[in-house]
């Protein structure tokens, strides 16, 4: 088969190299200059792939019998445009990745968690992840949390578990992506500029779940507005064949005749409940004060991590006890590091205002919060958290002089061309007991290159304080 691939970031690179392992002629083709991409274009010349960088060959993009394209890639791109007006098949590295697994011989009956939502992803899958590695059952985590599904599909082995962060980029070009488990944290407004409406955004969420069937499980935040409106809404678009699970950080699950099964908090702890044979049976899990993570999103985390790891014959004290000892992900309300009795958390991965709620929720008074980067943001949700836990807020980036303007009269506000001077600004305003929380709710994209360096640059200019 002859395949072109636009993007040649990581899931392209890697949806390249395995359709050149899988006999098929490839050319992938990146339209940013080749400045940033010398090493994969040695990595293509060693696997005889042909490539260009800094523009598009409609021409040979189009005599393709399959176009994959990575995730970002805007629908209304010239070259997106052009391939659908040609009536081509544009899919997903995740869909193509798909196809690939269900093609192997000794890989067709692979368990997959396909976990999506605005914030709370990486955490979420990585709580599966934990909880299967502390029980000695095989997983692979791979997708939106940084190594695409692409390279392990010729890896993996029979009843191999694979857990999948999936975004609504990769979700939107996807025909029969299939999950045994798919899990929607929660839907705020992300991502617009590439779905155009939160309406549309809504849509490439909900096709996790377009291909379940009775067999699958679909679980669903019970207390996410946008969902609730999706389930209730009178047209009907959002419907599925799975069995729906709730999850629910209230007293308030649902097991009624749309859902058979669920968790939920009561008085401190976190249950199971599954309606069956016409009762309700509930198990109680934990107490919450023994998650291992702080804030009430990380309680839904740990509650949807627990749910989906339910189908796989793990105990309560198992799952209880991974829970318990589950350290945390890099760049997600991470701790660095404590000097002189003040802490610094890096939480480089909240590139929208919600992460960055959901941040400033998880710790008491006397935050000196660092935020800025690429935005367009509406601020004022987190307006009631900044009167009372933030003392001062330091904003650099292009989106500076908004988060100054917007907050400068809730409480102290400083403005920082750099991310590093902000850092150092930070460590100087603050007292002992003080958290320098860098949650900047915004996306990386104006100085770094992705949320990842710049969660590296910040711990890199906390750990220079201390030298």
């Amino acid at each position: 088969m002859n395949i072109a691939v636009i993007g040649a970031g990581k899931s392209g690179s890697e949806a390249a190299l395995l359709a050149k392992r899988l006999g098929n002629s490839v050319f992938i083709s990146e339209f940013s200059n080749l400045d940033n991409f010398q090493e994969k274009t040695l990595l293509f010349k060693k696997n005889k792939i042909d490539y260009e960088f800094g523009s598009h060959n409609f021409e040979r993009i189009l005599d393709a019998d399959l176009i994959i394209v990575s995730p970002g890639i805007p629908p209304d791109s010239d070259i997106i445009q052009k391939a659908e007006a040609n009536g081509k098949d544009i899919i997903s590295e995740l869909e193509f990745a798909y196809r690939c697994l269900n093609r192997s011989t000794n890989s067709n009956k692979n368990p997959i968690i396909a976990v999506t939502g605005t914030n709370g992803k990486t955490t979420t899958v990585s709580l599966i992840k934990h909880i299967f590695d502390s029980c000695g059952k095989k997983s692979f985590l791979v997708g939106n949390v940084g190594t695409p599904f692409s390279s392990i599909v010729d890896k993996v082995k029979k009843d191999d578990i694979i857990i999948l962060e999936v975004s609504s980029y990769q979700l939107d070009r996807i025909v029969n992506f299939h999950p045994d488990i798919a899990v929607v944290l929660n839907i705020t407004e992300d991502h617009l500029a590439y779905h155009g409406t939160l309406e549309e955004y809504k849509k490439a969420k909900w096709k996790i779940t377009q291909n379940q069937n009775k067999k699958n499980v679909l679980f669903l935040n019970q207390d996410d507005s946008e969902i609730s409106k999706m389930l209730n809404s009178e047209l009907r678009l959002f419907q599925t064949e799975a069995e729906i699970g709730f999850i629910s950080c209230h007293n308030n699950i649902d097991n009624t005749s749309i859902s058979k099964v669920g968790t939920f908090v009561r008085d401190g702890k976190i249950y199971f409940s599954q309606f069956k044979d016409g009762k309700t049976h509930i198990e109680e899990l934990m107490q919450i004060n023994q998650l291992s993570l702080p804030g009430q999103h990380n309680l839904f985390n740990s509650m949807a991590a627990a749910i989906a790891t339910r189908a796989f014959e793990i105990r309560n004290e198992d799952i209880r006890d991974a829970l318990m000892s589950f350290n945390g992900v890099e760049h997600r309300l991470e701790e660095v590091a404590t000097i002189n009795g003040i802490r610094f958390i890096n939480d480089s991965k909240a590139t929208n205002v919600n992460a960055s709620w959901y941040a400033l929720s998880s710790y008491p008074n006397n935050i000196i919060w660092l935020a800025g980067g690429r935005g367009n943001n509406d601020y004022s949700i987190i307006d009631n958290l900044v009167k009372d836990k933030v003392k001062t807020i330091i904003s650099f980036g292009e989106e500076s002089e908004s988060i100054f303007n917007h907050f400068c009269s809730l409480t102290k506000c400083e403005k920082l061309s750099t991310l590093q001077k902000a850092v150092k600004q930070a460590y100087f305003e603050a007292e002992k007991g003080d958290i320098v929380l860098f949650s900047p709710a915004c996306k990386s994209f104006d100085m770094f290159a992705n949320f990842e360096q710049r969660g590296v640059v910040f711990k890199k200019s906390v750990y220079e304080l201390d030298e």
